[in-house]
């Protein structure tokens, strides 16, 4: 039997779905010449799926997730993007959750089950973005969406998410924050950062870390003393340990980083222990800190 022809938009067609995670619109088979009543006959056969009105899954009705999430920005309209935490699950910052959230420009579009539309007046089409075929909101925005619906921990690590894949660092997103309109979520968020990669001055940090070891059995380190070359935070000579407080938790670029490196490198080779802590962990996690001190210095004092 001869092989039947493909029809030029069967080709197109197939092309599309497949970029589309299986799903399709009625409006962009309209567009690739199929028929309303061509369209009516391949639902009736089996041949489309009904998800939402006018978004149909092609060939069977079962879709991944991706496909679920095209599906739904389909159906919401040629502007719509993907927001909140379905964003966030798009770009790999915080896991699926469920809930599918989409985002159109401030204007009416009609209830549909199983998705959360969003209005956002100030919402532009070209901006938006595309994971794996799927418009999205920027990284940016989607923390900012997410920060209206994320506890303090899953937020903080989202941001971490965000960082460690590259798609934005907290000292970026704090100060794009501040040169962007206020909306939902960006009061929360800049709070967050703020608490996160606020500064101390050197003496501030060196009193509230002093504070904290006169809290243990330690005695009083020695400070900014000339030790291997490099002026130290805290010495413990008895102890041959080396503390060293960052007064950025974020605010540390590369050079910086590697610098640091060399330095407990330098202390390690001549048989110290360094330690670095945030300024961050001093002020909001003392009892944690001083705990990984103890336990450091009391290894330390038994081997001696």
């Amino acid at each position: 039997m001869a092989r039947k022809m493909l029809q030029p938009w069967s080709r197109d067609a197939w092309d599309l779905v497949r970029q589309q995670h299986g799903v399709v619109s009625r409006s962009q088979l309209l567009a690739l010449g199929l028929g309303g009543e061509a369209i009516e006959h391949r639902i009736a056969s089996g041949r489309l799926h009904r998800l939402w009105a006018g978004v149909y899954a092609v060939g069977r009705p079962e879709t991944s997730r991706h496909g679920r999430l095209m599906a739904a920005v389909l159906s919401c309209g040629s502007e719509a993007q993907a927001s909140h935490g379905s964003a966030g699950w798009l770009w790999g910052m915080v896991a699926w959750r469920g809930v599918i959230d989409i985002v159109v420009p401030h204007r009416v579009v009609r209830r549909r089950a199983g998705i959360r539309v969003h209005r956002r007046c100030d919402l532009d089409p070209e901006q938006a973005r595309r994971v794996n075929g799927i418009p999205v909101t920027d990284p940016v925005s989607t923390l900012i969406d997410m920060a209206c619906d994320l506890r303090d921990a899953p937020l903080e690590k989202a941001i971490r998410e965000a960082d460690r894949l590259g798609l934005v660092d907290p000292e970026t997103l704090l100060t794009t924050l501040e040169g962007i309109p206020r909306r939902p979520g960006t009061g929360r968020l800049r709070r967050l950062l703020e608490s996160e990669t606020f500064s101390l001055t050197d003496s501030e940090l060196e009193q509230r870390f002093l504070r904290l070891v006169r809290a243990t059995h330690l005695p009083p380190p020695r400070t900014q003393v000339l030790l291997n070359g490099y002026r130290v935070d805290f010495y413990w000579p008895e102890l041959g340990l080396v503390v060293e407080t960052d007064g950025l938790r974020y605010h540390r670029t590369p050079s910086q980083q590697r610098r640091d490196r060399l330095r407990d490198q330098v202390h390690s080779a001549a048989g110290l222990m360094p330690m670095r802590f945030t300024a961050a962990q001093v002020r909001f996690e003392p009892r944690r800190t001083k705990a990984m001190l103890i336990a450091v210095a009391s290894r330390l004092e038994s081997r001696r």
